[in-house]
């Protein structure tokens, strides 16, 4: 059985706030397998006092820890915290934890749009903390790698921006693509709503059924449309049409762009693009990407096309939306921010079957 985690020596301290939903496990799930960090608190309102291997039976062995009520003191001695919260909590604590010298990695959506009256608008409330929106930085490392290395402050970008701005990236950045016409028909597993009951979320709802919601618009666009626009340098529209898999993990995006420029060879540009890149793997022409493939692994698969030659290029991309698209981000963002090999702990294949 592998070592427990406990007692702290000469490692990264971490501290997770919000341990208890799909996130935070999946973070306790890979940090059992890093060895140069250890999870030092973990809090939960709800289930203080109540050790995380009663709650998480798959951690027997692994962790030796209770769950606590969060205290700013004990969560300020960590080198890390990491918010594994609904939004509208870390903005109310991040502040704290900032002042005190720890650094903090959010995944949730609080600091990931830089402008509060944008963000407002997308989750319905003022933010508590607007003076820290543009410090964060915006934790998607194959753009942003140089300034995480400095950060304290990250914003793990949500599942869905993951796979649209990977696949779309290399189109942008090569300036190929009409910048006012993109569009992103993505589907992702019921895990990606929390774990929090739902009666949408159940299995008799969601089993043997496929359907599209937040049509006329989702709080992922903007921070979409805002990460290809800093890619862009100028403002990019994008029509994103999300959908639900009867599934529990996994996020398929299918994206399209009219071309505006035709490169000889489309596969061999998003293969030097991506060449040096440890988690997203640009497949082979004619394969094409699965959710299956990736699942449990923190990785990005994708592919491109041009279908019939024309002048619409299709990019598809699959991750795991708890792993690149959430947990395995936030560690491989920690592994930069504190100078450890960027792949520590998440050199992991995907589960099959």
């Amino acid at each position: 059985m592998a070592h427990i985690q406990g007692e702290i020596a000469d490692m990264i301290r971490i501290g997770i706030v919000g341990g208890t939903g799909y996130t935070g496990v999946e973070l306790l799930r890979l940090l059992a397998a890093h060895d140069e960090a250890e999870v030092a608190v973990i809090t939960s309102r709800a289930e203080s006092g109540r050790r995380v291997d009663d709650l998480f039976p798959n951690l027997r062995g692994y962790y030796d820890l209770a769950f606590t009520e969060p205290s700013v003191d004990a969560l300020a001695a960590c080198d890390v915290v990491f918010f594994a919260t609904p939004h509208n909590v870390a903005m109310n604590l991040v502040p704290q934890l900032l002042e005190s010298g720890a650094r903090v990695i959010d995944l949730s959506a609080d600091y990931r749009i830089r402008d509060a009256e944008l963000w407002s608008h997308w989750y319905g409330e003022t933010h508590a903390s607007p003076e820290y929106l543009q410090q964060a930085v915006y934790g998607l490392p194959e753009v942003n790698r140089d300034a995480i290395k400095d950060a304290t402050l990250v914003a793990c970008p949500g599942c869905y921006p993951t796979s649209v701005q990977l696949g779309l990236i290399p189109l942008i950045k090569h300036e190929l693509v009409d910048l006012e016409h993109l569009i992103a028909s993505a589907a992702s597993g019921v895990s990606g709503a929390g774990r929090q009951a739902k009666i949408d979320n159940l299995l008799s709802e969601v089993s043997d059924s496929f359907k599209a919601y937040a049509v006329a618009g989702h709080r992922h666009l903007p921070e979409i449309e805002q990460g290809l626009a800093d890619v862009a340098g100028d403002p990019v529209k994008l029509t994103f049409v999300p959908h639900l898999l009867p599934m529990i993990r996994g996020i398929h995006s299918t994206l399209y762009a009219r071309l505006t420029a035709h490169p000889e060879d489309l596969q061999a540009l998003f293969e030097s693009f991506y060449a040096e890149e440890p988690f997203v793997d640009v497949l082979p022409a004619g394969m094409l990407p699965q959710t299956r493939t990736v699942r449990g692994a923190n990785r990005c698969q994708l592919a491109v096309s041009v279908p019939q030659g024309r002048d619409t290029v299709v990019v598809m991309s699959a991750i795991d939306n708890l792993v690149k698209g959430a947990s395995g981000q936030a560690i491989q963002n920690m592994n930069i921010m504190f100078g450890l090999p960027e792949g520590t702990g998440l050199h992991l294949p995907g589960l099959l079957p």
